[in-house]
């Protein structure tokens, strides 16, 4: 099972700005062990016009104490700006590459984000050192193998009333993998149903995303 983690479809990563899912879960095969070749492209601040991460961090409205895992984190595009957002908290930014593990270790030290933990995760497990308040998965969920199982172990990792929240490509859009390899929405909750989550919120600014959160169901 590809867990979360650096994984990026080439194809896809060179046609926009690399997605952060796919870095986050890579086929078989496929590796990027040079995450400093490869943080240009992740990093790229045209991705922001699309990507909108402040308003991503303004919709999830965490307190400053709050704890989040980033899974896929890969540079670090996300995982840094939460890391900022929440000084009082901790960040968790995961991956299964080690080489971008190691980068955005470094990175957390050279820009001082004592918060911001990284975490070398298998294919199967995003070994979280403790429960989070939230799990963000962007550009990462349709490279999951076996997902109902996979978020069905994972939810052991949310603290009570936490959240998971999705950002995937839509289909259609021309940024991400081929429509064959997108997921709907539907898809993605029917799944994330199967691992015991139920759907809480959704928002629809982001042009070429869908952007869902879920709880844990009522046992």
């Amino acid at each position: 099972m590809r867990s979360l983690l650096v994984a990026l479809a080439s194809s896809a990563v060179l046609a926009c700005v690399p997605r952060r899912a796919e870095v986050a879960h890579a086929h078989a095969g496929h590796r990027f062990e040079h995450a400093e070749e490869w943080a240009a492209r992740f990093e790229d601040p045209s991705r922001d016009v699309w990507q909108k991460p402040d308003e991503v961090i303004a919709a999830l409205g965490l307190p400053a104490d709050a704890t989040l895992a980033d899974l896929g984190s890969a540079t670090g595009y996300f995982a840094v700006r939460f890391a900022r957002a929440l000084p009082a908290g901790r960040v968790y930014g995961v991956d299964v590459e080690s080489s971008m593990v190691d980068y955005l270790r470094a990175r957390a030290e050279r820009e001082a984000l004592s918060n911001l933990e990284v975490v070398l995760a298998s294919y199967d497990d995003a070994k979280l050192p403790a429960p989070v308040d939230c799990v963000l998965v962007v550009n990462t969920f349709h490279h999951i193998q076996e997902r109902p199982a996979y978020f069905s172990k994972l939810a052991a990792s949310l603290k009570p009333g936490g959240r998971l929240a999705v950002i995937d490509f839509k289909r259609g859009s021309k940024r991400g993998p081929p429509d064959a390899e997108k997921l709907t929405v539907e898809q993605v909750t029917l799944e994330l149903e199967h691992a015991g989550f139920v759907a809480q919120s959704s928002w629809a600014f982001l042009p070429d995303q869908y952007f869902l959160t879920f709880g844990r169901a009522a046992k």
